[in-house]
């Protein structure tokens, strides 16, 4: 799902990207710091294309925000060059720690908009405890709960980056598991081989492991859990050794690229964590064309085609602005220059 894990103060971007590179295999390209402009204003040269016609934010300076892993980051970029393309002068705070600090940031007015998922908002934020199986009925039920606290939640996409387990090819011969049922039966007959690498809040999130143990009936040995950064989950998993399987995200690239088969969530336990735009409720009222500019954006995003956008960025090192940008232009929403 969508929430992970701040870097340190700006770098260049160029030389970012390559520190990344040479200190190697730095699970996800935002841990290492790649791509930080935060605080600045977005510099680069766009304008409209498909969106923004006629500047309609012309004079306005708005502020973006997104969580820390490369995915928010990429979706941060790509809300504030769409609404510089439009005219606006767009401060990019982008890369705010955890999950708590990017949504404090739109409620309090120190950030006007970022891109969040139903499911993390319905759980964690508004503290229901069960997801809503419909995805639209649940991005409605948050768009009204949330309408309440002065947010405004856009029309939501189809990219759908929810919890899963996964395991490599040969585990998963070995053990013969294909759903999360297949795990739970066997942390029942054979717990010692049910090994799990997560990270902190997927441990301790209600619709995380404690969540999805309770839900699946899973007996998984506290010595078989192993807490680590989401990029060294991926190593882990891939190598099969200290863990037969680990928490991923669904729209993460090194899944493709590591060559990871995920487990079927056959109970419908994780929510949907489909992206939206959150938007402060006063900026959008004082400021309507941001959802005319944002809309069509967030109906093009899709699970397969942010899963490409974020290898780009974790597997092969490329910066999250350049690939949020090269996606806009191609898609036509903007022009570069």
């Amino acid at each position: 799902m969508a929430d992970r894990p701040g870097l340190p103060a700006p770098v260049n971007a160029v030389r970012a990207v390559a520190l990344c590179a040479a200190l190697a295999l730095c699970g996800t390209a935002a841990l290492c710091g790649c791509g930080l402009r935060s605080g600045q204003a977005i510099a680069d040269p766009v304008q409209p294309g498909s969106i923004g016609q006629g500047k309609p934010l012309r004079g306005v300076t708005l502020t973006v925000t997104s969580k820390n892993f490369s995915e928010q980051i990429i979706l941060g970029e790509m809300m504030g060059l769409a609404l510089k393309a439009a005219g606006a002068t767009v401060i990019d705070k982008t890369n705010i720690q955890g999950s708590i600090g990017a949504r404090q940031a739109v409620l309090k007015g120190t950030a006007d908009a970022m891109y969040e998922y139903t499911g993390t908002a319905w759980i964690t934020y508004l503290g229901h405890t069960r997801p809503i199986t419909d995805p639209h009925a649940q991005w409605q039920a948050v768009r009204d709960e949330d309408a309440r606290n002065g947010l405004t939640w856009l029309p939501p996409a189809t990219l759908d980056n929810t919890y899963a387990l996964a395991s490599n090819q040969a585990n998963q011969r070995r053990y013969g598991y294909s759903t999360l049922s297949d795990v739970a039966a066997l942390s029942r007959s054979d717990p010692g081989v049910v090994t799990l690498c997560v990270e902190n809040e997927f441990d301790v999130r209600d619709d995380g492991l404690p969540g999805m143990e309770k839900a699946y009936g899973m007996r998984i040995p506290v010595r078989n859990i192993r807490i680590m950064d989401s990029g060294i989950v991926y190593t882990q998993v891939s190598q099969g050794t200290s863990c037969a399987l680990g928490e991923v995200f669904t729209t993460d690239g090194r899944i493709a690229a590591r060559h990871l088969r995920v487990l079927a969530d056959d109970r419908h336990f994780f929510p949907d964590y489909n992206a939206a735009p959150e938007i402060n409720s006063r900026s959008l009222r004082s400021h309507p064309a941001i959802a005319t500019v944002l809309e069509p954006i967030t109906a093009k995003l899709t699970t397969e085609n942010q899963q490409r956008l974020n290898a780009k960025v974790d597997v092969e090192g490329q910066d999250p602005r350049e690939v949020a940008k090269d996606w806009l232009v191609r898609e036509g929403f903007i022009k570069s220059g």
